[in-house]
């Protein structure tokens, strides 16, 4: 006797009958309909989950939802607005109509129909339980996380090469001495796979690379940490993250230090000062046009019916000006 052992394909009907609704509330269900009760919505997701049933993603529908974070956390406020601008440029490039919706403001999903999600710099685990609320694709934005939801994408620089490309650059002018102040807590955004990229690089090269020259910091403790890498005398001075290179330009000059005749300095790019400094600051940045058409990129994919990696990762690009000697 065979067995077929084919997968039963479910129908928009049958996932309609299990869940004791017409077809056509599931098809509203699917599109995120407003005017759709939460018990109903809540049904309709679980029996297309157990059946393992995926709604074909209308190719018509063309609203894409942009979240944000709802206060200045990981990354800084300059970073979530590149991105936000590359966004605002690529998108309706390719069609899409966008709707902002910063993080605290969720529970409106429920009321908005739309075709996908982008999350730009929040924590994946928010979204752990995306795929049984949502049958949309959402893209974190700036984010590294265990992917555990079948249409949560990731799009993201590279750090561990963003570190590298700055430290690199250093070492090629002559520092031995690099102190890093890392902007944020352990444990948040990108904060950790900086440390440990830096730490591994720094030893690569037969540098020092202990606590005392690789610190975490927030805007508040720039000053003290930087006076303490002055004691220890550093040649150079590497700030990832945060607003580091204004920062670091206004403790280096507290302390009567020029950039870079007395230390050389490569922070994250800041479009409104890195240029404007004195001098002109090194800066490294994330790719933000490439990153907004990856972005993109997923969302066609997915309601095509199309496959698509669930993590894409783009190198940093080093901007070289003035304060490296």
């Amino acid at each position: 006797m065979k067995h077929n052992n084919r997968k039963i394909i479910m129908k928009i009907q049958e996932i309609a009958r299990l869940a004791g609704v017409s077809p056509s509330t599931v098809s509203r269900v699917f599109s995120h309909h407003p005017n759709i009760s939460e018990e109903i919505r809540e049904r309709v997701f679980a029996i297309s989950k157990e059946h393992s049933y995926h709604p074909r993603l209308s190719t018509k529908q063309r609203n894409v939802v942009i979240i944000t974070p709802y206060q200045s956390v990981y990354p800084v406020q300059c970073c979530v607005e590149m991105i936000l601008m590359a966004l605002t440029r690529e998108l309706p490039r390719r069609g899409f109509r966008l709707e902002i919706l910063p993080q605290d403001n969720l529970e409106r999903l429920d009321g908005i129909q739309f075709c996908a999600a982008a999350a730009i710099g929040a924590e994946p685990g928010d979204f752990k339980h995306w795929a049984d609320r949502f049958s949309v694709p959402l893209v974190i934005i700036d984010r590294e996380a265990k992917l555990n939801s079948p249409e949560v994408y990731l799009v993201r620089s590279d750090e561990a090469q963003g570190m590298e490309l700055a430290i690199d650059h250093l070492y090629s002018r002559g520092c031995r001495k690099t102190g890093c102040i890392i902007h944020g807590k352990p444990g948040t955004g990108n904060a950790d796979i900086r440390h440990e990229a830096i730490c591994r690089i720094l030893k690569k090269k037969g540098l020092p690379a202990n606590d005392t020259l690789i610190h975490f910091g927030s805007d508040e403790e720039y000053l003290e940490i930087i006076g303490k890498l002055l004691r220890h005398r550093i040649d150079s001075l590497f700030c990832p993250g945060g607003s580091g290179g204004i920062l670091a330009a206004y403790a280096l000059s507290l302390f009567g230090r020029q950039i870079p005749e007395d230390i050389s300095l490569i922070a994250s790019e800041q479009t409104f000062f890195s240029r404007y400094g004195t001098p002109p600051q090194t800066t490294i940045t994330p790719d933000y046009k490439a990153m907004a058409s990856s972005v993109a990129d997923v969302i066609e994919s997915r309601i095509g019916g199309q496959k698509f990696p669930p993590r894409t990762v783009l190198p940093y690009l080093l901007i070289q000006r003035e304060s490296v000697r």
